[in-house]
């Protein structure tokens, strides 16, 4: 095949692709209250993509962040009121519902774990205002990890080399088969060609809890931590897998943490079957499934290896 042919085929590809994915990418207008309560009200303005025709659309939860109302402009150019039903900064994900009257085109969640480094990833959004603007470029990595604005980690992330500007925030990162294979989240400034997007994997799971509950259940044990190395010497007398864990700088009143016997300077090295490292590991292992599972929380007072047993609460 020559290069005006496959220049070809591969235009042919994206053209498809937008055709089949554009009708459902929205633009999110947003009023917001200042969180000090001062000065006149923001407005923000993102991307999103409707996921069922009864309106369900998927957005970045930073795009709603202290929404005083919502507007969205569906592909036809109509602008409808939105509803949020449920958001979670922790992902950076949120859900809006709307009434288009009729059945609204959808875009359709793919699987994110049979992406491969190199594969065509097409961006489609709202950067500054401009409607269904298309960037395309590759995959460039899988498996990274971003911080939320709340500061915890979210796994899973793909880099794209997709140019994204303020407005592409919410959009569908899709692939030539027209399947969204991630949430665009976040770009690297000043820096060109590093995009960020959240996988659909992630993104089904955290949109389903959504849509059933408003929010994402979290377990919480009600400490307060950071990294912290452990001697090799402490390793070895306790056949420990990491050479660090989490040193515990407080405990909140009333908490598990506190009623199962944790203490101010305990090491958590171990939680359940996992080994905690840092903080990071940690949370990972506080999701909706450990809520009042009394769960054994390992840690080192001083050089004596405590098993602790914990029950999370709700956060």
């Amino acid at each position: 095949m020559d290069d005006d042919a496959l220049l070809d085929a591969y235009s042919e590809a994206v053209v498809r692709t937008v055709d089949a994915v554009r009708p459902a990418v929205v633009r999110v207008d947003v009023n917001r209250s200042r969180p000090s309560g001062r000065g006149r009200n923001a407005h923000m303005s993102g991307s999103g993509f409707v996921i069922s025709p009864d309106g369900f659309v998927i957005t970045n939860s930073h795009v709603v962040d202290h929404a005083t109302d919502i507007h969205v402009t569906v592909a036809d150019g109509r602008e409808l009121e939105g509803r949020l039903v449920g958001d979670d900064p922790e992902t950076d994900l949120a859900v809006i519902r709307i009434d288009g009257g009729t059945p609204l085109a959808a875009a359709h969640l793919g699987d994110s774990s049979s992406v491969r480094v190199g594969q065509v990833a097409i961006a489609i959004g709202n950067p500054y205002g401009f409607d269904c603007s298309v960037t395309s470029g590759v995959v460039s990595a899988l498996g990274r990890s971003m911080r939320s604005r709340t500061g915890r980690l979210i796994d899973d992330v793909i880099q794209t080399d997709a140019a994204l500007n303020p407005g592409n925030s919410g959009g569908p990162l899709v692939t030539t088969r027209g399947e969204v294979i991630g949430v665009n989240t976040a770009i690297i400034q000043p820096a060109q060609g590093l995009s960020f997007a959240i996988a659909s994997r992630t993104v089904e799971l955290i949109i389903s809890r959504l849509i059933q509950e408003g929010r994402v259940r979290r377990s919480y044990l009600g400490v307060t931590g950071s990294r912290a190395a452990v001697s090799r010497a402490l390793v070895r007398a306790n056949d420990l897998r990491e050479s660090s864990g989490v040193r515990v700088a407080s405990v909140a009143p009333l908490s598990p943490a506190l009623a199962a016997g944790v203490r101010e300077g305990d090491v958590i090295v171990r939680f359940g079957h996992a080994p905690i490292a840092g903080i990071d590991e940690l949370q990972r292992q506080l999701d909706g499934d450990r809520i009042g599972v009394p769960t054994p929380l390992v840690v080192l007072r001083g050089s004596e290896l405590r098993e602790i047993i914990v029950t999370p609460s709700s956060s």
